[in-house]
């Protein structure tokens, strides 16, 4: 798949490059886009974690999605804006949160701070 070298350390060379500029890639587009440019969260809205088992962040609306990180009990979260993602004990509403992650938006998990936030 890649070129090797007569040590064959090439293509693992290659491979760890690679890897390395994807990853800087995806971290640099989410940081834009959810950078108002000034350093600061474009989340209009804060949430309370409630769920005493905590609450896992994943990288997209659906339980799919691998796990990217989790929030314990109690630590407020930025809220962008709500999506439809996988549908959960009859309730499909995901938050979109500031650092780009999605937690599934059940009152026994997660509550905002007033108004609910503005579809995506």
């Amino acid at each position: 798949m890649f070129p090797q070298s007569k040590s064959g350390k090439f293509g693992l060379f290659a491979l760890c490059v690679l890897s390395g500029v994807l990853a800087g890639t995806v971290m640099a587009g989410t940081a834009l886009a959810y950078d108002d440019g000034e350093g600061e969260s474009l989340a209009a809205h804060e949430g309370r974690v409630v769920a005493e088992e905590g609450l896992v962040l994943r990288a997209g609306p659906s339980t799919h999605y691998r796990a990217i990180g989790s929030e314990e009990y109690g630590t407020v979260v930025g809220i962008v804006c709500r999506v439809n993602g996988e549908n959960i004990e009859g309730n499909p509403v995901w938050y979109k949160l500031g650092d780009a992650s999605y937690a599934w938006s059940s009152t026994r998990d997660i509550v905002n701070d007033g108004e609910e936030p503005r579809w995506c």
